[in-house]
């Protein structure tokens, strides 16, 4: 399968053929949808035919291996048959919002010296858990900090590691327990330029200017050294 929202997050839809359908869930022989995974929902949207009939898509999830899409369906959808043509879209909105969250995750990270335990990126709000047991810095502090990055403009992009590199700089990551997924021979990062590289498989801003309003709405006590840190967008 072709993961067109891997090489261009900013694909809102792109042509495809059905290669197999059942229980509600479709598979394409390439997709724009992005498939819940590294704390980042399953992008929604639809598929139209040929003849204008459309499917919903309710979520998209992973399948039996990394680069394997699977769309699901509203339950009860007519499904279109295997080597049927189709435009697949996603709901552009949601996933932007998606990718500016997900970005100031990560400039998040490069402004806090600390591991990550966890994290989850949503269209409205967004946190990040960090192993961060005496903050040096209020949600105030923070937003101002982020705001200088946004900005800056500094650019975002993806790039690849081979697996054996990887192993040479374990610095990039920065999951106190989660590995980057394996299997394919090459690990995806995403950089920040001049302030964060870190293995990371999500879809993100080409640019920091373009995540706008962000503010730290808090910043909570959730163990003995993790902190979690929200974030809202204001626009």
């Amino acid at each position: 399968m072709e993961l067109v929202f891997r090489d261009d997050a900013y694909a809102t839809n792109c042509d495809a053929v059905v290669t197999e359908c059942a229980n509600g869930r479709i598979r394409l022989d390439r997709t724009v949808f992005y498939p819940t995974g590294g704390g980042q929902p399953g992008d929604t949207g639809r598929l139209t035919m040929d003849d204008g009939s459309v499917v919903e898509i309710v979520n998209t999830v992973k399948g039996e291996h990394l680069e394997d899409v699977v769309h699901v369906t509203t339950e009860g959808a007519t499904l279109p048959a295997p080597g049927t043509a189709v435009n697949a879209e996603i709901d552009w909105d949601r996933r932007f919002r998606h990718m500016r969250m997900h970005t100031t995750l990560h400039v998040i990270c490069a402004l806090i010296d600390a591991e990550i335990t966890g994290a989850s990126v949503g269209a409205e709000k967004s946190r990040i858990d960090l192993n961060w047991p005496e903050p040096d810095m209020t949600k105030d502090d923070l937003t101002a900090k982020l705001a200088k990055v946004v900005a800056a403009g500094r650019t975002v992009r993806p790039r690849w590691i081979t697996d054996e590199e990887l192993d040479t700089r374990p610095e990039l990551i920065r999951t106190m327990s989660i590995q980057p997924p394996r299997g394919i021979g090459r690990v995806r990062l995403l950089e920040i330029k001049g302030i964060d590289l870190q293995p990371c498989g999500g879809t993100h801003v080409a640019n920091t200017a373009e995540l706008g309003q962000v503010v730290v709405s808090k910043i909570e006590n959730k163990g003995k050294q993790n902190r979690r840190v929200s974030i809202v967008l204001q626009d």
